[in-house]
């Protein structure tokens, strides 16, 4: 089960980081054409060659239509795609100052019942997305530039929020099966790496 859950979360980092990157390049692209745009419209260029200006311009050189829109439906997906290799690493970040003193076992349990919130906490919200997505849905609700539904950019962050929460609860019944047996089932940090 475990590798399962962990291919699972690395094949879902994965993709959140083809969507970043595209999400990256796209940005990138659109901020280029607004900059050429605007040269290309300045005065020194329309006074200067006007016609290559205008030919170039009518090539539709410009910022990307909608580019906003898609950076806000990849960027929800994206989070909720790394967050699974993260929690399956323990690799959230971590405030320990009180307790770093407590002992081993403390700590253990005191990790157990956190991962036990965190899935519930995960599964609210899978939940409350899939029934954004039913209600976007149905509202037939568009974006304001591309007019796509809005339910398609639920239904990424609804995927990515499914699957965040089955890890979630999978890290939480380890965590729990940890203390009640006294083995250890995940790597043992707790917090992110500096």
């Amino acid at each position: 089960m475990h590798s399962f859950i962990e291919k699972l979360s690395r094949l879902f980092a994965v993709l959140g980081g083809i969507v970043l990157s595209v999400l990256i390049l796209l940005v990138c692209l659109s901020v280029l054409g607004r900059a050429v745009n605007s040269v290309l419209n300045g005065d020194f260029l329309q006074s200067t060659l006007p016609g290559v200006a205008s030919a170039l311009l009518a090539t539709g050189v410009g910022p990307i239509n909608g580019d906003f829109e898609l950076v806000e439906a990849g960027m929800a997906f994206a989070i909720f795609a790394f967050l699974p290799l993260c929690h399956i690493n323990g690799a959230h970040a971590s405030v320990d100052i009180f307790t770093a003193k407590l002992p081993r076992r403390a700590n253990q349990m005191l990790r157990a019942i956190i991962e036990v919130v965190f899935a519930g906490v995960l599964v609210i919200i899978a939940y409350q997305l899939f029934l954004g997505m039913l209600s976007k849905q149905s509202s037939g609700q568009t974006t304001f530039l591309l007019q796509f539904p809005i339910w398609w950019a639920y239904a990424l962050s609804v995927l990515g929020a499914i699957v965040a929460a089955l890890v979630s609860v999978y890290v939480a019944a380890a965590r729990v099966t940890e203390v009640l047996t006294r083995t250890v089932i995940l790597p043992d940090e707790m917090g992110a790496d500096h």
